[in-house]
């Protein structure tokens, strides 16, 4: 890994969120309860800062401090370049690395789980630093922080990952193994207790499991198998649970109806005490709440950067219902039981109740993470899902979000017309097909009482033999396939859509007819294909390991496609080119990626973690032959995309006003520090 990798993006791709349209139809307490649920989520920020890189929440208090006035206020960035004395050149990489920085929440990218450096020295940096309002404040910051911000040896830490592998995590002490984190996770499967909201530290006293929470309690004392003390603490980012709960609270007068009451008094309960049953249970009243005006959810939610696959980063987010467009995710609810009978699996791995999911297509005011999604299917929790279902979302103003022009690498100059025209369309009908199938399939379970949710005459059809493998009581999916979970999650997702999209029927709900629904479903598995190529810049040779779950999801159906001789890499020069067989997408890709899928399916089904981590980790491993692809893709990186977001104010008259600023990235530093995060 050169250093030059690791720069930041010359020009970030900023793009608004456009929200105004949709926020102005809004009631008066719809809108106060949406100002209070995107407070309630912007208040758990800077616990993203943390759980990604301990040094987080410093750099960007560094950020904040270089660029606000003594009276809290954006400052002129002309001026402050000026009074720095650095070129306008060495400033703008400055304001870019900030940017990114504030995109990512982090020094490491959201999307790829690797660091990023300025392209500033560090002497402009310090010059950049000394001219601001709260130079004595930031220069303190400065000096505690600006190794970390330049340091790129040893290159295991410019990754997320494990301690013990080198790499860094928020989640961990530096001093923690696998076999630690495997010892604390098997106890708390039997105690049991869930880790979503915990991080896990190591002294000499033994293990600390800090649990998130708003009260802090007297530690519990447990004694592990081994010998060595156990002590769950509460109270871990008590100050920013607090501000959640708050204003969780405060939205609850304007609650649409009791169920939108009843989730937020659970979520109430569950941020003051730190109970991920309390949350189980919001998530219960949100899945009774069909349709919405305004849709919310919060909390610790997904597991894609612990590299255990346990513990969840925070997010929240507030949107509006696109009325119009969730008529075509309606519709495709409506047709889910037809639809998810096409998929290859027997009868008996589907649930054998299809919960019609609530599909709905929003628009984004707010949403506290690290990384957008374009759709998003939860809840998370299996046990949950597999009786009630659940929700899947398409947000329609992050797929649409517009930034500079870019020409996209990979793409035939005979197919680049007709990608551009069709390359949203298509990703449309993946977002829903691939939301839709999270919430297919059923896990094989025991619960603590010896019952089992399947009887004896269930045939895994790998092996034509009963079913040897299934979910003990205290685990779940993620527990059991551990880090490869959310990748191999995702896969299945995409998989599922590539199965799916090739249906006409389906295409005609999304408007698409006669040979434009062919364009559509070619430039989906073009795009499928060119993802999975480009998905080799956020993979580590070296390491060995793939920073984003989407991605090594993507390369691995990219390798189905080849296998199966539907795609292929062309290599010409300094180029490569995704060629994909149209005519036979539906007689040769559908099959092959089906025969893939089925064994997902039935890995995940019956908790087989060493059959299903053999199988996901042989079509995602990387040969040495593809390096030079790697360099190649790396050298036609596109800017990584940072969205700017609008902010919500109360005014002395209880109305809301919204705060929209430009797409740039002065416009995002300002939204956070308007933020006042």
């Amino acid at each position: 890994m050169t250093t030059s990798t690791l720069l930041a993006d010359r020009q970030a791709a900023v793009a608004r969120l456009e929200a105004k349209t949709f926020f102005e139809q809004l009631s008066k307490n719809e809108k106060l309860y949406a100002h209070y649920m995107a407070k309630a989520s912007f208040a758990g920020s800077r616990i993203i800062l943390a759980q990604t890189n301990p040094h987080g929440p410093e750099i960007f208090d560094l950020i904040q401090s270089v660029f606000t006035t003594k009276d809290g206020r954006m400052v002129d960035i002309d001026q402050l370049q000026k009074d720095s004395g650095v070129s306008k050149e060495s400033f703008e990489d400055f304001v870019q690395y900030a940017t990114q920085f504030l995109g990512n929440m982090s020094n490491y990218r959201s999307f790829g789980d690797r660091k990023f450096i300025p392209r500033v020295s560090a002497e402009d940096i310090q010059r950049i630093v000394e001219a601001s309002a709260h130079s004595q404040k930031a220069l303190a910051l400065w000096e505690s922080t600006k190794e970390e911000i330049f340091s790129v040896e040893p290159s295991a830490k410019t990754l997320l990952g494990f301690p013990e592998d080198g790499h860094v995590s928020g989640y961990y002490s530096s001093n923690i193994t696998k076999a630690d984190i495997k010892l604390v996770q098997d106890y708390c499967e039997k105690i049991p207790l869930d880790p979503l909201n915990t991080r896990l530290f190591k002294d000499e006293q033994g293990y600390q499991l800090r649990i998130a929470s708003a009260v802090a309690k007297d530690p519990e004392s447990h004694t592990l198998p081994n010998g060595a003390s156990l002590k769950v603490h509460y109270g871990d980012f008590s100050a920013y649970m607090t501000e959640v709960a708050k204003n969780i609270k405060a939205a609850i007068p304007f609650a649409a109806n009791e169920n939108q009451k009843a989730m937020l008094k659970h979520y109430f309960q569950s941020f003051e005490s730190g109970s991920i049953d309390e949350h189980k249970e919001s998530q219960r009243y949100w899945l009774k709440d069909i349709g919405p005006v305004v849709e919310t959810n919060i909390g610790f939610i997904e597991t894609y950067r612990d590299p255990q696959g346990v513990r969840a980063e925070w997010e929240g987010f507030v949107a509006m219902v696109n009325k119009s467009q969730t008529e075509k995710f309606e519709n495709l609810v409506k047709n889910a039981p037809n639809f998810i009978s096409r998929l290859p699996w027997p009868k008996d791995f589907e649930r054998s109740v299809i919960n019609a999911p609530d599909f709905t297509s929003l628009e984004v005011l707010n949403f506290a993470t690290a990384g957008l999604p374009a759709g998003i299917n939860i809840p998370n929790y299996s046990d949950i899902t597999q009786v009630l279902g659940s929700k899947n979302v398409s947000l329609g103003n992050v797929l649409t979000a517009h930034a500079p022009t870019i020409r996209f690498p990979f793409v035939r100059d005979e197919d680049y017309d007709m990608y551009t025209k069709y390359r949203l369309q298509a990703f449309e009908v993946q977002v829903g097909t691939h939301e839709l199938g999270h919430g297919t399939g059923i896990l094989f379970t025991e619960d603590a009482s010896g019952t089992r949710n399947f009887g004896d005459h269930i045939i895994n059809p790998l092996t034509n033999q009963p079913i040897k493998h299934w979910y003990q009581p205290g685990q779940n999916f993620n527990s059991v396939f551990k880090n490869i979970a959310s990748s191999y999650e995702e896969c299945r997702a995409e998989a599922i859509a590539m199965v799916l999209i090739p249906h006409l029927d389906i295409q005609a709900i999304f408007g698409h007819e006669g040979e434009e629904a062919e364009d559509v479903i070619y430039t989906s598995y073009l795009n499928m294909a060119r993802a999975g190529l480009a998905a080799l810049e956020l993979y580590d040779p070296r390491a060995k390991k793939w920073g984003q779950a989407h991605s090594q999801a993507r390369f691995a159906i990219l390798q189905v496609m080849i296998e199966a001789k539907l795609a292929e890499i062309v290599h010409t020069d300094d180029n490569l080119e995704v060629h994909i067989d149209r005519s036979n997408i539906r007689s040769v890709g559908v099959p092959a990626i089906a025969d893939f899928l089925n064994k997902l399916q039935v890995y995940k089904a019956t908790a087989d973690e060493q059959a299903g981590t053999d199988f996901y980790n042989k079509w995602t491993s990387v040969p040495e032959s593809w390096n030079t692809y790697r360099e190649i893709v790396i050298a036609k990186k596109l800017p990584d995309r940072v969205y700017v977001q609008a902010n919500t104010v109360l005014k002395d008259d209880d109305t809301v006003e919204l705060l929209e600023y430009d797409a740039s990235p002065a416009g995002m530093i300002q939204s956070v520090i308007e933020r006042e995060l």
